[in-house]
Parts: C-alpha cells; structure tokens; sequence
C-alpha cells in the first residue's frame, strides 16, 4: 500500500482539484493507497525546535496573510458569514471525495512507526519543499525509513533559491528520496546545485487527465447561459480588477466572481456582476468550464484553463522582485508549453489579449510530450510497488 503525504485537506481550489487528482491517478492505475493523517503533538522541546523557523521569511508571510484574514473577519462580518458559507462548501467536497484515509498518527514518533505500514510514501505538488515547512521534517518524508521508497511527484519549493542556512538540510533530504521529479525548472535546477542529480521537470497532477478526463471525475453543469469573464483572483492588486472591468465592457461580458479568497480583499468590495460563496471544487471548476475567457493570477487556474482550451491571460500575483515570490510555476507553464503572450501585458489592452488567437494545437503538442515525460517517470517510480 502506498502513503500519501499531501495537502489534500487545504481550502484552496486549485491545491484540493490538484489533491484530488493524485488520488485519482493512482485509482486509474489500480495503486492502493491511503492519505496520510498526522497530528502533531506540541511539546516544550517541539516548540524549542519550532522558533527557528519564526526567522523564515516566507512563513512570516504565510502567517501574515492568515492575520489578515482573522483579521478582515472580524472586522467584517459579511465576509466571515460569506467565508463560513466557502469553507462548508469545501468541507463537503472533501468528506465526498477524500476517503482513504490512514488512521491518526499522534505526534512525529507515532508518524515514523506508521510509516511501516507503506511499501512506498509519495508526496509533492504545490509548495509542499517550502523553506518554511522544513523543520517539520513531514512533507520532505524524512519520517519515512531508509528501507521504503520514497517518491517526489511533480514536488515544488515553490521559491526561487534556498536559503543559505537550509541549503545542507535541504541537500540531505533529497539525497535520501529514491525518485525526484519537480513541477518547475526552477526546482530541477536546485535540486541539481544542492545534489549534482538530474531530474525531471513533469506535469502537474492535474493535468494527468484531460477535459473528457475530468469530465469523468467531475460531470459537467452549466449554470449560467450569457458570457463572462471568469475572473479569480487570489492577489490584492487593484489594477488587475480595474482592467478585467474594462475588457468585460469591451467584451460586453458580465464578470463572475470569488471575492475575498486568501483574506479580505478592499478592492473585491464591489467587483464583479456576480459573486458566489457557496462554491466548492467541483463549482468552482464547472464555473471556470462555462466560461468564455478567464482572468486569473492562480498557477491551477491558468492549468485548468489551458486543460479546457479556454482563453485565459495570467496575471502576476507577486512582483518579480518580491522575496516571497512564486511566480516561477507560471514561468515554467507558459514558458514550456509556449504560452508566454498568455501573461498579462499592460502594453496590451486586455481585452485584445483575450481575443488573440492560441494555436491549441501546438499547445497539444507540447503537452502530450510533457504527458508522456511524466507517465514514464510515474511509471518508473510506482513500478512494482504493491
């Protein structure tokens, strides 16, 4: 059986659609499997262990966005009824579609024991290699024995470069995983200047299925007739809404969307057309289906619009200068399936962005041999395991 060490219990639609998908890949290919459940257990030495990682910048970030959205609940509450009515609907998806799950391992001695019970544990896909979820030693497998294999699939730092002071542990435990793959070129050329090891830039999960793919997983309902711009945004920036508002009207569009998503967003206040909460997974990407463009500054927005043949332009969610920076897995999409134009062009109206001509075939193209780069390593990977 094979443990599954991911995010699949996050309220982000593009990581559960993502979470979802690596299940369904190892179901489509017969794999027996269990999500992994830990519980970490907060001792006085733990949390001695724990305060170095309050010098991290990236989770000083992480944990600033969380305040910002305590605190744009508190002091808005329509948003918090509105969140509240988010949240429900993602836990419904997850009680429906997350099922295997491994019992409860209580504390970091009782994860390693657990371990055992796998003859293999994979992890990877969003930012699971984090400098700010190093110290947890979880999502790196460092709890998983020497004698179990140990797979990376499609796994990301989601940063640019390492931090000077993690650069040894980093090296270390990727010198202990039996199979490495990464979902940006970024993270294969880290994982080459910490180790000296090529390995492979796939696809993400999501992209293992195609729109029939997903179809199957997820039927198709179209609720809303007219066009629209679907517009999802998790960044603050109010010019990206400014000008998504002026194409609508060039476009002669109405403009569908998921205000207040990573925190309470002052410029979401009032744009849109429509605004709905009570969105899960599955809504969420029937409302993306439906639509006749999308904007977006999401990674798993712009997969699933590529994924669809949906005209999309993606916008930058962090400036390039920014330390806490993920824009690379956008570099890395568009840059290796030749959609660059696809990035936001302030030069360029947007509205003529969204009308430009994609040559979905090329796309295709170029897709199916990333596909078939990522079937060989998966099936290199889970070969034989049992």
């Amino acid at each position: 059986m094979i443990g599954v060490c991911i995010k699949y219990f996050h309220e982000n639609y593009g990581g559960m659609l993502q979470a979802y998908a690596t299940v369904s890949m190892l179901e489509a290919r017969g794999l027996d499997y269990e999500l992994i459940q830990y519980e970490k257990k907060r001792t006085p030495i733990g949390v001695l262990k724990s305060l170095p990682r309050l010098l991290n910048g990236v989770l000083l970030n992480d944990k600033y966005e969380a305040f910002l959205k305590k605190k744009g609940a508190k002091q808005h509450p329509a948003f918090a009824k509105n969140d509240a009515i988010r949240m429900k609907a993602f836990r419904k998806f997850k009680e429906a579609h997350f099922t295997k799950l491994s019992p409860v391992f209580k504390g970091y001695d009782a994860l390693c024991n657990g371990a055992r019970r796998y003859s293999a544990v994979v992890t990877g896909s969003d930012q699971l290699w984090s400098p700010a979820g190093l110290p947890t030693n979880y999502y790196n497998l460092q709890f998983v024995p020497d004698d179990i294999r140990k797979i990376s699939y499609a796994s990301s730092f989601g940063v640019k470069n390492i931090p000077w002071y993690q650069k040894k542990r980093t090296a270390a435990f990727l010198n202990r995983l039996d199979f490495i793959s990464m979902r940006e070129n970024r993270g294969s050329e880290i994982v080459k200047e910490l180790t000296g090891k090529d390995v492979p830039t796939i696809l993400d999960p999501v992209f293992m299925f195609d729109k029939k793919g997903w179809e199957k997983l997820i039927p198709v309902k179209r609720e809303i007739a007219e066009p629209y711009i679907f517009a999802y945004f998790l960044g603050e920036t109010a010019e990206h809404r400014k000008v998504v508002e002026k194409a609508a009207k060039k476009l002669g569009c109405k403009i569908i969307a998921l205000r207040h998503l990573d925190q309470y967003v002052p410029n979401d206040e009032n744009f849109g057309d429509i605004a709905l909460y009570d969105v899960a997974p599955d809504r969420f990407l029937n409302l993306l289906r439906g639509a006749s463009y999308i904007c977006t500054d999401s990674f798993h927005g712009s997969c699933f619009s590529i994924i669809h043949r949906i005209p999309f332009v993606t916008f930058n969610r962090y400036a390039d200068g920014s330390k806490h920076s993920k824009n690379s897995r956008i570099e890395t999409l568009c840059g290796n399936l030749g959609l660059q134009e696809r990035r936001y062009n302030a030069k360029v109206t947007l509205d003529k962005q969204l009308t430009s001509e994609i040559d979905w075939d090329l796309v295709g193209e170029k897709l199916l041999k990333l596909k078939r780069d990522t079937d060989k390593y998966i099936n290199t990977a889970f070969g034989d395991v049992r």
